[in-house]
């Protein structure tokens, strides 16, 4: 092939290479993180007792953007850990960098409460955005070795299988699951109203304390819905492209197209959305 030809070779946006470089990222930091597990010795309160930090979550995002940016070292990233506490800075960060032509979107420990706790149910989250739409998702679950990835038009896998969204058509048949906000001024008590409409609705609630694995469990199939309030970009970019790329659908809880400004989502199997969303309409419990 000639120069002249290769120079005529369009840009593919979705190259592998972004996602190979993802997924050994996410797999080396989850793996680090499981390492850590009982042996962390600072832990730092961020914007209440219920927002959580330690020295795990900071070297994990050092890792991910030592290892994203040797081998793109002209993209942005946008980390938790690199954004000062509370949603208006987590907007700012968000705003700062929404002109990125490539933008790695970074949550290192997606679930820090439970690693504290033990708890084995926390992920590492990683997105990259081609000006501002999510391409490609990650999201590593180390404790269950389990690896869930998608790229915009090509489907969703876990463990090398296409993931495809539960079949139930009414909340009536559905596990849906919900988190609850780090926000325990306006963000809970609504999040609580929602609670308590959407409970008697559905087959069961669960809240496992990851977004991101929520919002893979609803790609897979595991959970027909979730919902949570006061989320950010790096809690939600990789797992909604899974759902989506899942033949799932992700809004936010009004029902409007999801983008990564959105911080309050619904995210179903489709066929419950609409009546998911109405539920948490009817009790005033959207948080918008």
């Amino acid at each position: 092939m000639t120069m002249a030809s290769e120079e005529k070779q369009p840009f593919t946006v979705g190259s592998k290479s972004f996602t190979a470089v993802a997924i050994n990222t996410a797999a080396k930091a989850g793996e680090w993180i499981k390492s850590k597990l009982g042996d962390f010795s600072s832990l730092n309160i961020k914007t209440s007792p219920h927002d959580l930090v330690t020295e795990v979550d900071k070297g994990s995002e050092m890792m991910i953007r030592n290892l994203i940016m040797t081998h793109f070292p002209t993209h942005s990233i946008l980390g938790e850990e690199g954004v000062e506490p509370g949603p208006e800075a987590s907007i700012r960060a968000l705003e700062q960098v929404s002109g990125a032509e490539f933008l790695w979107i970074v949550d290192p420990v997606d679930g820090t409460t439970n690693f504290v706790h033990g708890f084995p149910f926390y992920s590492v989250s990683i997105a990259l955005a081609y000006k501002g739409e999510v391409i490609m998702g990650v999201v590593y679950d180390p404790n269950r070795d389990e690896l869930f990835v998608a790229e915009k038009g090509k489907g969703a896998y876990v463990r090398g299988r296409r993931t495809q969204v539960a079949l139930q058509e009414s909340l009536q048949e559905s596990l849906v699951a919900t988190g609850f906000p780090t926000d325990r001024a306006v963000s809970l008590p609504l999040n609580m109203k929602g609670l308590a409409a959407v409970a008697p609705k559905v087959r069961n609630i669960r809240s496992g304390g990851s977004a991101a694995l929520h919002l893979a469990y609803v790609a897979a199939g595991r959970l027909n819905g979730y919902w949570e309030l006061g989320l950010n970009s790096w809690d939600m970019a990789a797992g909604v492209l899974l759902v989506q790329e899942s033949g799932g659908k992700v809004t936010d809880t009004q029902g409007k197209p999801y983008h990564l400004q959105v911080r309050n989502v619904v995210a179903t199997n489709g066929h419950i959305h609409q009546e998911l969303v109405d539920v948490l309409e009817q009790a005033e419990a959207t948080g918008s």
